[in-house]
């Protein structure tokens, strides 16, 4: 069933309403009519909706039902990832979007090799997050994660200590994963490194503020497989995979 995700939703008057993009590929091009059925999505709730309006400009639907969307996970895994080079990005955002991540943050660290400056990295990402809402409608999240960036190390480990874990993968070696004791219905930070991983200085800044180092294996990981190792791993120790 397709699905759609919009803030125009009125639970009580048990309508909700499509406009823009969303609303001009129901019109024109998967040509729905009245009376078929759309799943529309807001904060983590799906709406089972009948079409009963149809324009290019606007869908109104009636709401049939409600149902907490069941491909959320009940953990909110926060992935903070180095600047990778080329298009590693857009392979990280749309991976990890289907892999149930909350949302991504961008970090510049001492070993990125992509180095862009602020102007050329806000173009950059209008096309991430029209990335993360594709990999979000593909994969059946009630959800459209956020990317953002560019922060640096010290601000994504001031971020990580409100979370109630913190998972920092660090090429160098660390404890398993299965020993921080991760629990489901918490905050979870995950920490990545670019193609170089973390510099020395940048493991001792973590390491002060509290982070332990977690291996991922005797085999080194590319910066794009990583995270999404990582993330699998956490959603299946969760009970989310």
């Amino acid at each position: 069933m397709p699905r759609f995700f919009t803030n125009d939703i009125d639970p009580s008057c048990g309508v909700g309403q499509v406009t823009g993009e969303d609303a001009r590929h129901i019109a024109l091009s998967l040509r729905m009519r009245t009376g078929e059925n759309v799943i529309l999505s807001r904060e983590g709730i799906d709406y089972s909706c009948e079409l009963t309006e149809i324009s290019p400009e606007l869908v109104t639907c009636r709401i049939l039902s409600q149902t907490p969307c069941a491909a959320e996970a009940d953990i909110r895994l926060h992935l903070f990832q180095a600047v990778p080079k080329g298009e590693k990005a857009e392979i990280i955002v749309q991976k990890s979007v289907e892999l149930g991540v909350f949302d991504i943050t961008f970090m510049l660290t001492e070993r990125c090799i992509s180095r862009p400056d602020d102007r050329s990295f806000s173009k950059k990402l209008n096309r991430y997050n029209r990335i993360a809402l594709e990999a979000a409608k593909q994969s059946g999240r009630g959800i459209v994660p956020e990317v953002r960036g560019m922060v640096s190390l010290r601000e994504a480990a001031a971020a990580c200590k409100d979370y109630d874990s913190t998972v920092w993968c660090y090429e160098k070696g660390g404890v398993r994963m299965n020993s921080l004791g991760l629990a489901a219905g918490t905050d979870i930070g995950l920490l990545i490194g670019s193609e170089g991983g973390f510099s020395d200085g940048e493991a001792e800044l973590l390491r002060g503020e509290g982070f332990t180092p977690v291996t991922l294996g005797t085999r080194i990981m590319r910066c794009e497989t990583a995270p999404l190792a990582a993330a699998a791993v956490i959603m299946n120790l969760t009970g989310n995979l």
